[in-house]
């Protein structure tokens, strides 16, 4: 017989099909206490009116007869496991069907007298069935009466508990609350020891609720389909009644019960069924929920202890089913899209989090942390680096041991590969005692080894379904496109380091200045920052200052910033004034750059002998001059538009007067743009404060503490590129010597 199918018994006669759910009937509705026997004395069925007139301790949810001595319901050892073999003599009443009466004391200790009678059964096997009630018409009536009323208060249970189940799944906020709401509703109005409920997908049904009484319970969490439980249950049209039998002795001599014998309490067939797919049951109620011509859903009601269920219970759980249909329509299309946005969204964060960083082993397990987390399993890479004889090296995630798996088994696709139960590679697995479902993930090459894991989870879970594939598809294709790109990454970096060496940041010597430059880089992954300063000395007692933030990184940044040094530079030497210079900067901008990259810049040209500064600030934050005099903040805020942007863009100068000990910082908007922890910028004002502080402290070191007072700010997490740029003027006016020389002719815009 192949893995998974069911074997059925069926009994033999007329009305086979009918005959179990008749004589369940009668056990439920006769008001005779209904006991069968084998013949070694072991109980192996009993009714409710037995467990009220024969048990021999007060009643719980937990009584039960079946598998006791029969021998313990009778005078002279009621409740007491007898010490001696079973022998039908040693019966209190005869086997012929006659009448026996006898006398012992009801479950409250009040003395009754019992008419008895016990016959054999036809058929094969050695079984007696044994009838008993009150002999005293008072007695006989009074417990009719309180069975009664117990099955009127039963009745109005069920219903009540129908209502709220209704009453409180209408419109529920959430797949979990519509849940949790069912489940619980069941598990009370049926007295019920746990309730399941699992929904269908096109590899089975996967588990998708518990009661909270299962809790720390082993519960099946994927049933295939085919001819399993699931199959069984599906195939009906109504709630089945289902008892698991005790394992027979050849399947305890085994020691392993792979498989277990479930009764169908109604048609009287027994099916063979894996022990992986039972609930933790030995009773319980198994429902098909079907919508628009298919099963959806299955529910599982159960009891702990073998105990007949009465038919009403079977029709309570097919009408809540057909009103929970339509619910569970909407809730497992909210469950899906659900599930999706948040693998969508970790598989996103995962992706941003690996553009941010080069490629390393720690990226591998990154990875593998993430996977394992959003689904679920366990990782186990593969070693291609270990490949030898047409095998590859796995790790083995549960014996945390590596071995030598046969490549076939592996396939060569790149991409995702689901491994089934019955794929060549998970029955490997399984051999070997590890984790056999889930999927091969193939990302790539990097670095000259390939990125390759198993995504695996045990034998007895459930399969990646299509959102979870769906989900290890975008982790290989972002491994795949990390890696890839990983040569032409490193590529850039060697050229952008290049291209940093040719344009270092550079303040020449100028007599009469004092100058000092820092440069802190956010990450120290950056290949070039966009942020340049330079100080050029001029003849006639001139000087050129530039600051500017091109924006981006990497090549494209790196060669922007050098061309505008190098113009600069060569404008400056042209005797132009600032705004001039930058005007001709955006016309050579626009035609030099093949993507949309601009700058900001702070140029100036410094004239000692005329004490004074004319600048053009294009875009970029405005300096600041302190006086040394008044110890007072000027803010050079004469401002035009950015470079390289638009072809129109007016540019214009600003002028201020210098002194002697004058300060002038310039700087990039890293610097008033940095973030402190609860999102407050440095800004304008924290700068000015610092610079007003530290200013007066002299200028030996004001960089330093200036860029302390920041990073301090921020918790040492700055967002962007910090540049500035400090001078101070020590002699300015006809004082100086002009030993620089030379004429750079007139200065025109």
């Amino acid at each position: 017989m192949a893995q998974g199918e069911t074997s059925i018994r069926r009994v033999s006669g007329i009305g086979e099909r009918s005959l179990g759910g008749v004589f369940s009937a009668l056990l439920a509705i006769t008001s005779d206490a209904v006991v069968a026997f084998d013949g070694a004395g072991t109980i192996l069925l009993a009714n409710d009116e037995a467990l009220r007139l024969l048990a021999p301790a007060p009643l719980s949810p937990q009584t039960d007869l079946v598998g006791a001595d029969v021998r313990t319901l009778f005078p002279p050892a009621v409740g007491l496991a007898p010490s001696t073999p079973f022998l039908m003599a040693s019966l209190p009443f005869s086997t012929d069907g006659s009448t026996a009466r006898i006398m012992r004391s009801a479950a409250d200790g009040t003395p009754m007298t019992l008419a008895v009678r016990c016959e054999r059964a036809s058929g094969p096997g050695d079984t007696y069935l044994l009838v008993a009630h009150p002999d005293s018409g008072t007695v006989a009536a009074t417990r009719e009466h309180e069975r009664l009323v117990e099955e009127l208060s039963r009745a109005n249970r069920r219903l009540s508990g129908t209502l709220d189940i209704v009453l409180g799944t209408l419109d529920s906020p959430s797949v979990s609350t519509l849940f949790e709401r069912v489940l619980e509703e069941l598990l009370q109005t049926m007295d019920a020891t746990g309730t399941t409920v699992y929904l269908a997908e096109t590899d089975g049904y996967h588990l998708r609720g518990t009661s909270g009484s299962l809790r720390g319970t082993t519960v099946p969490r994927f049933i295939p389909n085919g001819r399993s439980l699931a199959g069984l249950v599906a195939r009906s049209e109504h709630a089945l009644r289902l008892r698991v039998l005790p394992p027979e002795g050849e399947s305890l001599r085994k020691g392993r019960l792979s498989y277990r014998t479930v009764m169908d309490e109604e048609a009287r067939e027994a099916h063979r069924v894996r022990s992986s797919q039972l609930p933790p049951f030995t009773s319980f109620l198994a429902v098909p929920v079907r919508f628009g011509g298919h099963v959806i859903a299955l529910i599982e009601v159960g009891w702990r202890n073998a105990r007949a269920i009465p038919r009403d219970d079977a029709d309570l759980l097919d009408a809540v089913t057909r009103y929970l249909a339509v619910q569970l329509v909407g809730a497992f299309s909210a469950m899906r899209a659900q599930r999706r946005g948040q693998l969508v969204t970790s598989a996103t964060d995962l992706r941003d989090a690996l553009v941010a960083e080069p490629f390393s082993e720690d990226t591998r397990e990154r990875i593998y942390d993430a996977v394992s987390r959003d689904l679920d399993c366990v990782c186990a890479p593969l070693d291609g680096s270990s490949a030898m004889d047409g095998h590859e090296i796995v790790h083995l995630p549960r014996s945390h041991s590596e071995m030598a798996v046969p490549a076939e088994l592996l396939g060569t696709d790149d991409g995702v590969t689901s491994l089934m139960p019955d794929a060549p590679l998970a029955m490997w697995l399984r051999e070997q005692g590890e984790p056999c479902l889930g999927a091969l993930v193939d990302g790539g090459t990097a670095e000259g080894n390939p990125v390759r894991f198993l995504a695996l989870r045990s034998s007895d879970a459930e399969p990646f379904d299509d959102l979870e594939l769906e989900y290890l598809r975008q982790v290989a294709d972002t491994v795949s496109a990390i890696s890839s790109g990983e040569q032409g990454r490193r590529r850039d970096h060697r050229i952008s380091q290049a291209l940093q060496r040719g344009m270092r940041n550079e303040l020449q010597k100028v007599d009469g200045i004092s100058s000092a430059g820092i440069y802190s880089s956010a990450t120290e992954a950056a290949f070039v920052g966009g942020d340049f300063y330079d100080l050029i000395r001029l003849p006639d007692r001139h000087a050129c200052v530039i600051m500017g933030d091109v924006s981006g990184k990497g090549v494209e940044a790196a060669s922007v910033s050098a061309a505008v040094r190098t113009a600069l530079g060569a404008y400056s030497w042209e005797g132009l004034a600032p705004a001039r210079m930058v005007r001709l900067l955006n016309d050579f901008l626009l035609g030099f750059s093949r993507v949309e990259t601009f700058a900001t810049l702070f140029v100036g040209i410094i004239d000692l002998q005329q004490a004074t500064l004319t600048y053009c600030s294009a875009g970029h934050p405005p300096a600041i001059l302190l006086r040394d005099r008044t110890g007072e903040l000027e803010w050079l805020d004469v401002q035009s538009g950015v470079v390289g942007a638009f072809a129109d863009m007016a540019y214009r100068d600003g002028k201020v007067g210098l002194s002697d000990g004058d300060i002038l910082l310039l700087y990039t908007d890293g610097t008033t743009e940095a973030r402190a922890g609860d999102g407050r910028f440095f800004g304008e004002d924290g700068l000015r404060d610092a610079a007003m502080r530290e200013g007066q402290r002299g200028f030996e070191g004001l960089l330093d503490r200036l860029l302390s007072t920041v990073e301090a700010f921020t918790g040492n997490s700055l967002d962007d590129d910090v540049a500035m740029v400090a001078l101070r003027f020590d002699e300015v006016g006809a004082q100086g010597d002009g030993r620089d020389g030379g004429n750079a002719g007139a200065r025109s815009v």
